[in-house]
């Protein structure tokens, strides 16, 4: 029997809506990063772009568990000598959750060209209006 290796222009890509109201924000990010690489389709190849579309809504109301507000922080370098930035959660949370909840998917996601290919079908949005409704888009729960 042959084996079945999935050909990425004949799928068919769904658009899949996430809330993260009141949910904890690596286990949204979980979800949607095993969506946008296709891991739940049956007829996932690792080597092959078989994931779908996700759009998340609410990103300003997920919740970091524990001391994570106060203890975690985004850091990264300007290129300058000296110029490693950090920012809180807290504060990052605060002034743009649609980055912190895009950050963590990115991490989730293979870093290599199908990760940037699959980064690409993620919107995020701070409440719970998005743009994608002729998409007709399904409401996951999880």
């Amino acid at each position: 029997m042959p084996t079945f290796a999935a050909n990425k222009d004949k799928l068919e890509r769904k658009w899949y809506i996430l809330d993260a109201a009141g949910k904890p924000l690596g286990k949204t990010a979980a979800q949607a990063a095993t969506i946008l690489r296709g891991k739940h389709r049956p007829e996932f190849t690792p080597n092959v772009d078989c994931g779908e579309f996700v759009i998340i809504i609410n990103a300003d109301k997920a919740v970091l568990t524990g001391k994570k507000l106060e203890n975690k922080f985004y850091r990264h370098h300007t290129g300058y000598i000296g110029n490693l930035k950090s920012v809180n959660y807290r504060t990052l949370m605060e002034k743009n959750p649609e980055f912190a909840m895009t950050k963590a998917v990115k991490g989730m996601l293979p870093h290599n060209h199908i990760g940037d290919v699959c980064s690409a079908r993620l919107k995020v949005y701070r409440g719970s209006e998005h743009k994608q409704q002729a998409q007709k888009p399904e409401v996951l729960e999880f």
